[in-house]
């Protein structure tokens, strides 16, 4: 009799789940028509988009080169699916596996039900077309054909169970801080994979372009589950041990993945974590033994290592704050990249490091939010806001300087020429200078709040501050650089390159000097306006 009892729930499993997802998500989509309208265009879209992927696939039929595009896109929509749950873990909250912790539930009934109810979607549909007209795109024959209909499931369930594998082992790091933090880093990789998609669409626009995937889908051809989609090719072709060893491996995959899959499951379901555990507070001295440790024990003591410290914790823990240093790390360091693989690379455009770094010295206050109160508590002279606002550019210029000399190097070396190393240089740390000086003057003259919650960066109605002073303070920046610049371009005129190696010197003190300068400049200014800097700054 128990035997019937367990043995009834888990044959119905599959469609009280199936009922449950799509009850929650007719629920969620009745909360407000805003979300409606955009399930209904992003699913548009969805649709849309992999109706044109699939008529190409279907015009390509024939070509040559089409079963190694097909084989590639099964690759890219492989990753994709294997990386999409560690930036958005959010997105599918019906198929949470800690919300089931609690009910009597054995895994395996449980992956089953798991895994049909991950098939209901605009993801998995769109998957299936793209799947389906790769599948149209290299199938020849009747062979061929059977090969492909077995195919088009064996891919959708391996890229489905993939997801599901990948979200159940990430899913206590993706509900912490860090994982939070991972899901906001999530578009800078969006935004770097578009540049790389963009170049490769690039160069397949070339009259020979899809010949430059044959290498790439020599070795996806044996990797799951574009193998199944290499064996319907195989099929056509007559070889069918090829395309049987083909279907083998993605079988082979898909069994490990559901393997892994319950493991996670069942070490997610059974083991504790911190909710369940008593925890133990200690006190840091104790376990430190009094000492500073890590990073604070190279910066400097007294107030300026206190609020180095202080900053570069913002910039690591706080999402926000991590986002725009992200961004500018990466973008500073990917546009040389993309100029290069576009035909027009030049050492010049290593610029953008020096540029997007020192722009985080923007709004230093605003960055506070409301925290900043404290901060203003200990600023009563002049002196106490030149220390705080060196302090941070300190901060700033430890990991700048750094970051722009490789950027500069890697661009000399791979770009060239190296004769415009010193030049370009020279003119970074001039720039960066310029950038922490002015970036101090409009903290203390165009203060703005940001948002603690939500993705926008600037409070309502501050908007035309930001404006001001992000674009007013570049500006300026340029223009304190401009001797650096026509140094430069006297040198050039009057024919003594073999001089140009001065500028690297010359720039390094000027941008010291322009930007301690600007930093006393600004010290009196924040200390006359930090009550409008205060209520500025707590505004949103």
């Amino acid at each position: 009799m128990s035997t019937e009892a367990t043995a009834t729930p888990s044959s119905s499993l599959v469609p009280v789940f199936v009922r449950l997802k799509l009850t929650l998500l007719r629920n969620g989509l009745r909360q407000s028509p805003g979300r409606t309208a955009a399930y209904v265009v992003s699913a548009a879209a969805g649709l849309v988009f992999a109706a044109a992927v699939v008529l190409g696939l279907v015009a390509l039929r024939g070509n040559p080169h089409a079963g190694t595009l097909a084989v590639v896109l099964i690759g890219m929509l492989t990753l994709g699916w294997a990386v999409m749950p560690l930036f958005f873990p959010t997105g599918d909250e019906t198929l949470d596996p800690t919300r089931l912790v609690m009910l009597p539930l054995r895994p395996r009934p449980l992956i089953r039900a798991l895994l049909v109810t991950s098939l209901v979607g605009v993801g998995p549909i769109t998957t299936l077309a793209l799947v389906t007209g790769a599948v149209i795109a290299v199938a020849d024959g009747a062979a061929a054909a059977l090969v492909g209909a077995l195919a088009v499931v064996l891919v959708v369930l391996v890229c489905v169970a993939l997801a599901r594998a990948v979200a159940t082992s990430s899913t206590r790091l993706l509900t912490s801080r860090r994982g939070r933090d991972l899901a906001v880093l999530g578009g800078l990789f969006i935004a770097l994979g578009a540049q790389v998609v963009n170049i490769a669409a690039q160069q397949l626009g070339r009259p020979d372009g899809l010949s430059v995937l044959e290498p790439l889908g020599g070795v996806l051809r044996w990797v799951p589950p574009a193998a199944a989609l290499g064996a319907v090719e195989d099929a056509g072709h007559g070889a069918y041990g090829r395309a049987a060893a083909g279907l083998a491996l993605t079988v082979l995959a898909l069994a490990l993945i559901l393997w892994w899959w319950q493991r996670t499951l069942t070490a997610l379901m059974t083991s504790p974590d911190s909710s369940t555990l008593q925890a133990v507070e200690k006190d840091s001295a104790r376990r430190t033994g009094g000492e500073e440790r890590g990073l604070a024990r190279l910066l400097p003591e007294g107030r300026t290592g206190t609020v180095m410290l202080r900053t570069l914790r913002y910039a690591w823990r706080d999402p926000k704050s991590k986002m725009s240093w992200a961004m500018a790390l990466g973008i500073g360091l990917l546009l040389p990249i993309v100029y290069a693989a576009q035909g027009n690379g030049s050492i010049y455009s290593s610029f953008s490091a020096s540029a997007l770094l020192g722009m985080q010295m923007y709004n230093q206050f605003g960055q506070d939010t409301s925290a900043f109160w404290m901060v203003a508590s200990t600023i009563s002279t002049p002196r106490d806001a030149f220390e705080e606002l060196r302090a941070r550019a300190l901060s700033l210029a430890l990991v700048a300087v750094p970051y722009v000399t490789l950027v500069v190097v890697g661009s000399a070396a791979f770009i060239g020429p190296w004769s415009a190393f010193f030049q370009v240089y020279g003119l970074s740390l001039g720039l960066l200078g310029g950038l922490l000086a002015t970036g101090a003057m409009a903290s203390a003259l165009f203060p703005y709040s940001i948002p603690s919650e939500g993705n926008k960066s600037v409070a309502p109605g501050q908007a035309g501050i930001a404006w001001i002073s992000l674009f007013g303070g570049f500006l300026t920046a340029a223009v304190l650089t401009s001797p650096l610049l026509g140094l430069t371009i006297w040198l050039h005129v009057a024919g003594l390159q073999s001089l140009l190696w001065v500028l690297l010197p010359v720039g390094a003190v000027y941008g010291v000097g322009i930007a301690t300068l600007g930093l006393r400049l600004a010290a009196p200014r924040v200390v006359a306006r930090l009550p409008e800097i205060l209520a500025a700054v707590s505004k949103g």
